[in-house]
């Protein structure tokens, strides 16, 4: 992978990440569009550089996570985020073995754009419009819902804020909790990817992430300039986001998702297979 192309997978990365149509689906399709092999290091790179879109987030929104008094809402995102973090490290393997199924990828992404379809009638009466509205079992409950995003095509943002519409949070409030809740769970799938994690086991040179950036001055200024370039696309895409779905709700992205599904299902089945 050169570095143009770690370029373009970054820059689907960060305008994708926040919106509800799967940013692990978008960077495999670009990957394989592009004609990319799928290495380990490609795999660890896709994943390493949702840290700079978690960066994003935190400039946004530096006065809600720089606000030391509010301490109920570092509670709040510590304990929701527990479920991602342990069920992740338990099924991490089965995760991994689904991320080059593409066919399988593609299919979750057309049923969960029929689903986004409807979102916006089954909640119709939000009660929370605010963070600080929220208790700490909504927030659990939410992480929860996070957790089907598991499987890749879901998309971790579409989870996270359908969950907080069903505890009464309006779009936007269920939007902003997705985004709080996506430092921690990011910030901790990312150091899991480069500092623990063994990354290629079944070949003859496993290899911890951080070991693979090191590797060569190549892999180290993809890894700088596609957490660079997630960082600033993503900022962007965050401010769009709220923007278009207060005024247009979910079937945008609804729509855009099964267009996309079976464009890529097609793809993927007659030309890729």
């Amino acid at each position: 992978m050169d570095l143009i192309k770690a370029i373009i997978i970054a820059i689907v990365e960060g305008l994708t990440e926040y919106l509800p149509i799967s940013s692990t689906a978008h960077m495999g399709f670009a990957a394989s569009l592009m004609g990319l092999e799928e290495t380990e290091f490609l795999k660890m790179f896709q994943v390493s550089i949702q840290f700079g879109a978690i960066l994003s987030v935190v400039v946004a929104y530096w006065k809600k996570f720089f606000d030391i008094k509010n301490l109920q809402f570092y509670f709040k995102l510590g304990f929701a985020v527990i479920p991602a973090l342990v069920l992740g490290y338990i099924f991490d393997d089965k995760i991994e073995a689904v991320l080059g199924n593409q066919i399988a990828i593609s299919s979750v992404l057309v049923l969960g754009g029929v689903v986004l379809l409807f979102a916006d009638k089954w909640f119709k009466s939000p009660v929370i419009h605010d963070e600080k509205e929220l208790s700490i079992k909504k927030a659990v409950i939410i992480g929860f819902w996070q957790c089907l995003a598991m499987m890749p095509g879901t998309s971790r943002s579409a989870a996270s804020i359908i969950g907080g519409m069903t505890q009464g949070l309006t779009r936007k409030a269920a939007a902003e909790f997705s985004f709080f809740l996506a430092v921690p769970t990011m910030l901790a799938v990312t150091v899991y990817s480069v500092f623990v994690k063994t990354w290629g086991k079944e070949t003859p040179n496993p290899m911890k992430g951080y070991q693979m950036i090191l590797e060569s001055q190549d892999h180290i200024m993809i890894f700088i300039v596609g957490n660079i370039v997630a960082f600033i696309t993503a900022l962007i895409a965050i401010k769009a986001f709220i923007g278009i779905l207060n005024k247009y709700g979910f079937k945008p992205w609804g729509w855009y998702r099964i267009i996309v599904g079976i464009a890529l299902l097609v793809y993927f089945y007659f030309f890729k297979i």
